[in-house]
């Protein structure tokens, strides 16, 4: 809860109690003298009750903020034609001869009605709201919710990173949903006995601060939960029907799952995939051949994003940096593997050098010296 909130509140509280004490609303019931309190203890009494008054009203207030508008103009709505109604029904009673409705009856049926009317509307009128088109309101009214972009982040991609970096760079719009489950489960695993596990609850719980943080982030931590449901994967899935949000994760059995259930899915895999370099065939490429292949005669390097690159006949190159020809690029569920072949003419790589992709980092080519200009791909 905001320092701010919690304040107003507090501050609620105490305003009301004193005005119960200063109005001492109980000084002349009857009932209430029955128990031959003096009116420093009908005081006491005001302030009690206006203080569990006020605690009712905070409960009220804090239920209706997570309502919808909708929700909260239809109950409105229905509240005021309940009114209404217990009105013009009290009218018909009190209209009545003394001999045949009593005065205290009338007075306990109209009360009565009106508490129980204006129940029944706010209720029905709640239950109804979602069939409100506020669209032709226009104004104040429109309907905000329809306009909301909720992304509700999965307890792995937290744990992950990278989200925070996508958002640090502005590619991650509307409002960030932070389920209360999900933070739980990162305190569990904060908390776990096994050091790699508490690693990783601690990372995550790190990248959920630093995403705080972030100015520009709209981050809300909603407190909805579903008690029937035990797996953190189904309550994201609850969550994102409910709030016709998308759900962001990595995990690749929930993105499926969420796929059948019809929720939409942002995967950060894919992401990471889907921005990898286009390599095309042709292209010529520096790697640094790191180790032997499955095949015959193959060796495999890496680029710097972890991309596999197999070279056809570089076994001999190995620990060794190569300038290759790129022959195929193969996409698969696991990433993108490279395919090429050593590139045969001196003189079409010296021509193509503007086009090399250098794979390998500084401290790589450090080491390897000068082996590239010493051992031409084309030299056997």
């Amino acid at each position: 809860m905001k320092p701010d909130i919690l304040i107003i509140r507090i501050g609620f509280i105490v305003v009301l109690a004193a005005i119960a004490w200063m109005l001492n609303p109980f000084a002349n019931v009857d009932s209430i003298n029955m128990w031959n309190l003096n009116l420093e203890s009908k005081r006491y009494l005001s302030a009690f009750v206006g203080v569990i008054a006020a605690l009712f009203v905070i409960a009220f207030e804090m239920r209706v903020r997570r309502a919808l508008l909708k929700t909260l103009i239809g109950a409105a709505i229905g509240s005021i034609l309940g009114i209404i109604g217990a009105y013009l029904i009290g009218m018909l009673i009190s209209s009545q001869e003394t001999a045949a409705v009593p005065a205290e009856m009338k007075t306990f049926l109209t009360v009565a009605l009106a508490f129980f009317m204006a129940y029944i509307g706010l209720m029905v009128g709640a239950a109804k709201g979602e069939y409100i088109d506020l669209s032709v309101l226009g104004g104040v009214f429109s309907d905000k919710d329809v306009q909301h972009d909720y992304k509700v982040l999965d307890t792995s991609v937290i744990i992950d990173g990278r989200i925070a970096d996508v958002a640090e760079t502005g590619f991650l719009g509307g409002t960030i949903v932070i389920p209360q489950f999900v933070l739980t489960e990162l305190q569990q695993v904060a908390d776990s006995p096994d050091s790699s596990k508490r690693q990783r609850g601690r990372r995550g719980l790190d990248m959920l601060q630093r995403l705080r943080n972030n100015s520009a982030l709209d981050i809300q931590i909603v407190e909805t939960d579903f008690p029937k449901v035990k797996e953190v994967d189904l309550k994201l899935i609850e969550l994102g029907q409910q709030l016709d949000g998308v759900v962001v994760t990595n995990d690749f059995n929930l993105n499926k799952v969420s796929e059948l259930r019809g929720v939409s899915v942002l995967n950060i895999n894919e992401l990471a995939n889907a921005l990898k370099p286009v390599v095309l065939p042709g292209e010529a490429m520096k790697v640094f051949i790191l180790k032997e292949g499955k095949e015959y005669n193959q060796g495999v390097a890496y680029l710097d994003d972890g991309t596999m690159v197999v070279v056809d006949n570089a076994r001999k190159l190995i620990g060794k940096t190569a300038e290759i020809a790129v022959t195929s690029v193969l996409q698969t569920t696991a990433g993108k593997m490279i395919f090429g072949r050593l590139w045969e003419d001196k003189h079409d790589a010296h021509e193509s050098a503007d086009n090399i992709h250098n794979t390998r980092s500084e401290n790589m080519r450090k080491q390897a010296g000068g082996l590239g200009e010493q051992k031409m791909i084309g030299e056997n």
